[in-house]
């Protein structure tokens, strides 16, 4: 073999363990371990299936993360709606999916094709399904005001302050 040939091959075995271990380095940003992750879900299979069958009919997976490994490579418009449960309760989320303009009840900094469409099109059997899956994604105490502030700065573009404590 000549010195080229061994330069060359030196080079493409560089090349190969350095694209290997930024792989492995950018694989220890998404979450695969679902023991430590906060979020959980009080719905049934039943509601499970009815809801998560909406959500692939309507794509919602077209703006909103839910569940399983993230990304932080990947950026979705609208906000994660893991956690989501522990904002709103069952009866807002009905009323959010029935309007007829979602803007007026969040309103929206996002791009016109990314905001919220109109749900009250759809039956209602699918909308409380919808808005019953919703309020069961709930997230531990102790993370609420990070899915809060994930949310607020997702619609608004702003930095969210939490609300002080009242002091005794």
């Amino acid at each position: 073999m000549r010195r080229a040939e061994k330069v060359i091959i030196s080079i493409i075995v560089c090349v190969v363990v350095l694209v290997g271990g930024i792989k492995a380095w950018l694989g220890q940003f998404k979450i695969n371990d679902t023991a430590d992750v906060p979020f959980y879900t009080t719905a049934t299979n039943d509601l499970n299936r009815h809801a998560n069958a909406v959500y692939r009919q309507q794509n919602c997976k077209q703006c909103h993360l839910l569940w399983g490994s993230r990304d932080l490579t990947q950026a979705v418009p609208a906000p994660a709606l893991d956690g989501i449960g522990s904002l709103h309760d069952e009866a807002w989320f009905f009323a959010y999916f029935s309007a007829e303009n979602p803007q007026a009840i969040i309103p929206s900094r996002l791009k016109k094709q990314y905001r919220m469409p109109s749900f009250a099109q759809l039956p209602d059997a699918d909308r409380r399904a919808l808005a019953q899956y919703m309020a069961s994604l709930k997230v531990k105490d102790e993370y609420i005001d990070e899915v809060r502030k994930a949310e607020y700065e997702k619609l608004t573009g702003n930095t969210y302050v939490a609300p002080s404590s009242p002091q005794p």
